[in-house]
């Protein structure tokens, strides 16, 4: 089904409703259930909530170690940091909830669940539910509610960052008649083609905050004031045909390249512009493609991940094929850095057994994902399993047998743990050195939630180890990468030993959280890649790390296109591929001479591009190119 303007139209006015139902319902609850007022900023007393069972209590006081959690890293203070604080909560719980049911209904539409949410009470997965439960969880309504959760904790393991029903975003259920509203319009006839198509979900984040809300934060301020503006102001959907044209000419060209062009892709990559007698050299060694990696910094929805995915499926295929044909040696694990990859004919049992892991490998070693706005990895996460569980379902591979995936590589970029208490209480109990390690880190990381995958990890975490644990040279040398790899380790352990302790509060459970997540983003950061593709956030940096930035990018520091393209080549291997949409403005403005010069035909090498012009994406007033450049 194509998103024509007319289908996006009604796909922005469903989600428009729902938004407005979940916010007024969300708010209600906070106000008149738990005391919490996003309006005034006032938080009632524990003592004062008399009306409430042990229960629902329980969640009031939870609540309000979330609202510490989150003031603790909040530049506001005061009266104005609990309303910002208080409206990201409801925000973070209507739109998780959304989120939460939109997942269910899109498997529906693909046959991995039984029909659940499609029509409401009356859906065959609740009535056989209801059977078997019987009066025993009271009216319908509260029965179904539980026979939802219990389908969340069924998906937890594997889309945690959506399903997780303890996890912050997600901690209240909207009432009855909400929740009926709701349903109404998720289940609306003209709506119901839209489930089984992998962009709606990406199209649901886009419009979950409104052009007018972006609009309005631009007449406020020229440049983003922290890092939700600097998410929702560059919030813009990238059209497929700009997706495919990108990556065809990145993961597609390096594939072709690696094989001579004797490969599938050259058919199947409609955008993949090849001269008339090309004819590269073949690698002695082809790549094993779990070695090769795809990055994009600014994710979103992971929409070039969807596409990515498509030609990867393609891509292990061959690989088989090949090491078939020129024996068990025939793939270069080493380039990749993956010395302990055996032969995948030796790893599987036959093809079969192989093809039916590539959509967890895919998902586990290609496709990695940053974005600063949370809520992007949740659809991120959701959209690439979603993708995954269709090609299983396309391949005949029945449920009970298909491969669980672990984490993925989707990070937010999350604000590092600010409770002093809570960082010194850990810190007393780790090794001195780690300690340091621990504290030193969480500086590192402190501009996380603006910068995401610019900061420049591989640069200043040299410098960190050193200072804690000793100089090894004048030259970042292997024993850094093996001291860092042995106390991240011991870091992780102690971080998780810490949540699990029975004393941690829930606050200290999610310090523990954040300071992994950004542990994770550390990794992400130093990892070398293949392929970088994004269409990035443009325009005036950010007040917050404006300064950071300048001093950082010095050749590119006059708009955040032009560092996410310096950034995206300098984590690329060399010969490795970035393909971008931006502004077209930085290949003629003067503004942009120095990072013409020493970043585009210094450091990369233009390839391939299509200059688009204006209304390319969405409602972004700008005339837009798309180009790939080879490092």
């Amino acid at each position: 089904m194509a998103f024509d303007d007319k289908t996006r139209g009604r796909l922005q006015r469903f989600v428009t409703d729902a938004r407005s139902v979940l916010f007024g319902e969300f708010a209600q609850q906070f106000q008149q259930d738990y005391g919490l007022d996003p309006q005034s900023g006032t938080v009632a007393s524990l003592d004062s909530l008399g009306h409430l069972d042990d229960r629902r209590l329980e969640t009031a006081r939870i609540l309000r170690e979330i609202l510490d959690h989150y003031l603790a890293s909040s530049p506001e203070r005061g009266e104005d940091a609990r309303k910002v604080a208080l409206d990201r909560m409801v925000r973070e719980q209507a739109f998780t909830t959304l989120n939460r049911l939109v997942a269910l209904r899109m498997m529906e539409a693909r046959g991995l669940l039984i029909e659940s949410v499609a029509k409401g009470y009356q859906s065959k997965g609740f009535q056989l539910y209801q059977r078997v439960a019987s009066t025993a969880l009271g009216e319908t309504g509260d029965a179904y509610r539980v026979f939802l959760i219990s389908l969340f904790d069924n998906y937890r393991a594997e889309l945690p960052a959506l399903f997780d029903r303890y996890a912050p975003t997600g901690r209240l259920f909207p009432r009855e008649p909400a929740f009926l509203a709701l349903l109404e319009l998720i289940n609306a006839t003209d709506i119901e083609p839209l489930w089984g198509e992998d962009e709606t979900i990406g199209w649901i984040y886009q419009y979950f905050n409104s052009k007018e809300e972006r609009k309005a934060m631009r007449e406020a301020s020229q440049a983003p004031r922290s890092s939700r503006e600097l998410a929702v102001r560059n919030q813009f959907f990238t059209p497929r045909y700009v997706v495919e044209f990108l990556v065809d000419n990145t993961l597609g060209r390096l594939w072709f390249n690696w094989t001579g062009g004797r490969t599938s892709l050259r058919d199947r990559c409609q955008y993949l512009l090849i001269k008339q007698d090309e004819a590269p050299v073949p690698l002695r060694r082809l790549r094993d493609p779990r070695t090769i990696k795809l990055l994009d910094p600014a994710c979103g929805s992971m929409h070039f991940g969807l596409y990515a995915f498509d030609l990867f499926q393609e891509i292990y295929l061959e690989a088989w094929d090949w090491e078939e044909a020129h024996g068990p040696g025939a793939l270069d694990t080493e380039s990749g850095g993956d010395f302990d990859l055996g032969p995948l004919s030796r790893t599987y049992a036959d093809k079969d057994a192989f093809l039916r892991d590539v959509p967890r490998l895919i998902i586990e070693r290609n496709i990695y994902g940053v974005d600063i706005d949370p809520r992007a990895a949740q659809i991120a996460s959701l959209a690439l399993w979603l993708r995954a569980q269709r090609a299983w379902h396309d391949a005949g591979v029945r449920a009970q047998d298909r491969p669980q995936i672990g984490r993925g590589q989707v990070v937010a970029a999350v604000a590092p743990p600010a409770e002093v208490d809570l960082r010194k209480r850990l810190m007393d109990e780790l090794d001195p050195l780690d300690a340091e390690l621990f504290e030193q880190t969480l500086f590192m990381l402190k501009g996380l939630p603006e910068l995401g995958a610019l900061l420049q990890v591989e640069k200043e975490l040299p410098a960190l180890i050193r200072m804690v644990f000793g100089e090894h040279g004048a030259l970042f040398r292997s024993e850094d990468m093996a001291q860092w790899q042995k106390a991240e380790a011991r870091l992780r352990e102690a971080l998780i030993d810490y949540a699990r302790a029975a004393r941690s509060t829930y606050q200290g459970r999610l310090f523990v959280e954040d300071a992994l997540q950004g542990l994770r983003l550390v990794d992400h950061c130093r990892e070398v890649f293949d392929v970088v593709v994004m269409n990035p956030p443009f325009g005036a940096l950010s007040e917050g790390t404006k300064t950071q930035l300048a001093k950082a990018y010095p050749r590119s520091k006059n708009d955040l296109l032009a560092i996410f393209v310096e950034r995206g080549l300098a984590l690329l291997r060399p010969a490795g591929r970035l393909g971008a949409i931006t502004s077209r403005t930085c290949f003629f403005l003067s503004s942009f001479q120095k990072w013409r010069e020493e970043v585009l035909l210094g450091v990369g090498r233009p390839e391939v591009m299509a200059d688009l012009g204006l209304g390319v994406m969405d409602d972004a007033l700008v005339e837009a190119a798309a180009y790939v450049l080879e490092k």
